[in-house]
């Protein structure tokens, strides 16, 4: 059995589904991009990191030999994701009154908290973006030496024009970049090409820039991109099987990793790129700036479980986008309250039956090893559930099987205990719900009720007034 045929992966460098080769054996690298450690991540960020952490489980669970990094990017990049606007880490810095410092450990801190809540592994390898200043400048001096890179006004550019087919990647029209084109398109006359970007600043963009090296340059600080570039070649060396993000990376910062790595390296350096498409609102692109900040944090104050928005999740594929909207987390929240209801009423009953076991988990593989189809994983499971045939300590050894990669704590009992916010949420809707059937408004009473109920929150009517108490699974 050779285990690289169970999965087929789709690859934003090819645009094709292909099958899944490491460069050595069974042995895969995986380098995911990490966050920028300025405020909290928002719920749009971390399902990109679900993602992720399905495909790092699920090629675990498929027998590879799986290391993983993650950059933390605490050194502040620019606002775009070009070369232009505000530097992240200073703006955090000024929004709460401290040092960048304290900013990058305070946020790194609460993006772990998050990753934790939602069940993603937490990479072996972590680095952050500052330690590894020494790795960038010498990569930068290659790139000089060989004529990949310049000096222009005060800093070191990459030059795109010497990068082998730089656009295969993102696919971009090379045209559609050109100044005056686009509005976003902006001219910078230290640059050969207009698509050229910054491996080095020595020439700050800001006053008072906190976060300056040495270098042979002089004082400044690496661009965004040879981060990733940096930290990946100092973890795996010249070869990396498989790098993911988020669809935003692809261009330019995934696309400016491949043209300095290669440069760098002479030679292909990754051959799988897997990327998450967005988390939409219902108004676009989920974001830091527009409308409610969704974070994990609002979800547990609002009364939802981490691990409820992960099952929203993988109930869609990750290559498709998918929109938000608090009905649709309820109605996520329902399903699994159910499934998990489910779970955790079998029994012991009856031996192991090998072959449902194997014909189920083959089932369950294909799935997996079809592009991460969590939503057929997910269905694979309920089949499970359903099937008169399989007795109940069958059933629990496939459902733990699978909860290795799904990682829905489908047999963790939790003692369901109300925290203040989730109290002063139920207090309110109560009085909510006092006011409309005052009003006559009983529809919209019995929504309220029935609203707490899939909450798992029990209103009961006394003459008193009315209290409330938590269903138990």
């Amino acid at each position: 059995m050779i285990v690289g045929d169970f999965m087929k992966l789709y690859n934003t460098l090819t645009k094709k589904i292909e099958d899944f080769i490491p460069y050595e054996g069974n042995k895969v690298r995986i380098y995911t991009c990490g966050p920028t450690v300025y405020h909290y991540a928002h719920i749009g960020n971390l399902r990109t990191y679900i993602f992720e952490d399905i495909l790092e489980k699920g090629l675990r669970y498929l027998g590879y030999d799986v290391s993983r990094a993650m950059n933390i990017t605490d050194v502040g990049h620019l606002t775009s994701d070009g070369d232009t606007g505000e530097d992240k880490m200073e703006k955090g810095a000024r929004r709460e009154g401290k040092t960048v410092y304290e900013i990058a450990d305070f946020y790194t801190k609460a993006f772990l908290d998050d990753m934790s809540d939602l069940n993603i592994k937490i990479p072996e390898i972590i680095e952050k973006a500052s330690d590894n200043i020494d790795i960038y400048i010498q990569m930068i001096t290659k790139m000089l030496e060989d004529g990949y890179a310049y000096l222009s006004n005060g800093n070191v550019y990459f030059d795109i024009s010497k990068a082998n087919d730089y656009y295969q990647l993102s696919g971009k029209n090379p045209e559609d970049l050109k100044i005056g084109v686009r509005d976003t398109v902006e001219e910078d006359k230290s640059k050969r090409n207009p698509a050229d970007f910054v491996l080095w600043f020595t020439l700050s963009k800001f006053e008072n820039q906190v976060m300056k090296w040495d270098s042979p340059w002089g004082v400044g600080y690496p661009g965004w991109h040879i981060e990733c570039s940096g930290i990946s070649y100092k973890v795996f060396g010249e070869h990396l099987d498989i790098h993911c993000g988020g669809v935003d990376n692809i261009f330019p910062h995934h696309t400016n990793e491949i043209a300095q790595s290669e440069a760098f390296l002479g030679h292909k350096w990754c051959n799988y790129w897997c990327h998450g498409a967005h988390l939409n609102d219902e108004s676009g692109k989920m974001s830091k700036s527009n409308g409610e900040f969704l974070t994990v944090s609002l979800l547990k104050e609002k009364g939802y479980s981490p691990v409820e928005y992960r099952f929203f999740c993988l109930n869609s594929h990750y290559r498709n986008s998918l929109v938000f909207t608090y009905d649709s987390l309820d109605g996520a929240r329902n399903a699994y309250r159910k499934l998990k209801a489910k779970t955790l009423s079998l029994t012991d009953e009856g031996a192991k039956q090998e072959e449902k076991y194997e014909e189920y988990q083959t089932q369950f593989k294909a799935a997996l090893g079809n592009d991460l189809n969590t939503s057929l994983m997910i269905t694979v499971l309920y089949d499970v559930l359903k099937d008169d045939e399989v007795n109940d300590t069958t059933k629990k050894l496939l459902i733990r099987d699978f909860d290795q990669v799904l990682s829905l704590d489908l047999f963790k009992e939790e003692e369901q205990t109300v925290d203040a916010s989730l109290e002063k949420m139920i207090l309110e809707k109560i009085e909510e719900r006092k006011e409309a059937k005052k009003n006559k408004d009983f529809q919209k009473a019995d929504q309220i009720r029935d609203e707490l109920l899939g909450q798992g929150i029990k209103l009961i009517d006394t003459r008193e007034g009315t209290t409330y108490e938590i269903i138990k699974d």
